[in-house]
């Protein structure tokens, strides 16, 4: 008796193996650190926080002499408020269109529709935009850096060095929060202008809300430092001159209650406050992603 052999045809054919979730992220994150690199916000981004880094660094030459550049710790210092003021905003606004703008082009809907989770397609992004932002910062940085290296020497360059590492955290978790906008606007434009609005509000209206409070309700000075840690900007400031070994008595009574009380764990509490605010907006941003029935 014979056997009839099966045809070819009748063969079941294997599946294809499924990404793995890790390999899903890295992929959106070059796809997204890609765009990033090739898009005008990352050009105009970079140029202008270069020129304005090279631009204080010449402006501190003013307390040290008539000609030339000043050294890595006091351009540093003098780079700090350019910082509070400037990469809050890239990062605000570059994550407030990351979601956004995918939903109004209509190309997050193609997104979804691969084999891949909606947490897979935000941290995809996310690690991108963060990768951007940080090469864009390194760019000012290393211009600046050369620069004062050529002119003054490398006086102060762990100074300088801590500066880039803390606000390379302070521009992630802004995009944090920009995400977190992105994912619960419907348009670019709202959720710009809603970055807008906090930005605004981290920048400026804390600062007044906080010296309001402590003369309205009195506030100790425990309390006072307490408020200012949990703004993100005021942690960055002190974490900085803190790691500048500068004395926070420049920052009023909180800021001496703050080196006498906590001491050497100060940035420590202070880079917790700045990781905080990168992964709970991180986090809320995935839960509500995850939850939105529709696109």
């Amino acid at each position: 008796m014979s056997t009839i052999a099966a045809p070819a045809s009748a063969v079941v054919p294997t599946r294809p193996a499924t990404p793995k979730p890790l390999s899903c992220v890295a992929r959106f994150a070059g796809r997204e650190f890609r765009d990033a690199l090739a898009s005008k916000w990352f050009l105009l981004y970079t140029v202008a926080f270069t020129v304005l880094a090279v631009g204080v660094s010449f402006l501190s030459l003013s307390g040290v002499g008539s000609h030339g550049f000043a050294g890595f710790g006091r351009t540093a210092a003098g780079l700090l408020n350019l910082v509070m003021l400037v990469v809050p905003l890239m990062a605000l606004t570059a994550g407030a269109g990351s979601i956004a703008g995918e939903r109004e082009r209509g190309t997050l809907l193609y997104l979804l529709a691969q084999p891949v989770s909606r947490t897979q397609v935000l941290l995809g992004k996310h690690l991108g935009l963060s990768a951007a932002l940080v090469c864009s910062l390194c760019i000012g940085f290393g211009v600046s850096a050369g620069v004062l290296a050529w002119r003054a020497g490398g006086v102060g360059v762990g100074a300088f060095a801590m500066l880039v590492a803390f606000t390379s955290l302070l521009a992630v978790s802004m995009l944090s929060v920009g995400v977190l906008i992105s994912v619960v606007s419907r348009r670019t434009a709202i959720s710009t202008g809603l970055a807008l609005f906090v930005w605004l509000t981290l920048v400026f209206v804390s600062d007044l809300g906080l010296m309001a409070s402590s003369v309205v309700f009195k506030l100790r000075v425990q309390e006072l430092f307490g408020l200012a840690s949990l703004n993100p900007l005021q942690a960055f400031k002190m974490a900085v001159i803190v790691n500048m070994n500068a004395s926070l008595d420049v920052l009023g009574p909180a800021g001496a209650y703050a080196s006498q009380t906590l001491g050497g764990s100060l940035p420590w509490i202070l880079a917790s406050s700045l990781v905080a605010w990168t992964l709970v907006p991180l986090g809320t941003a995935v839960l509500l992603f995850e939850k939105r029935g529709s696109v």
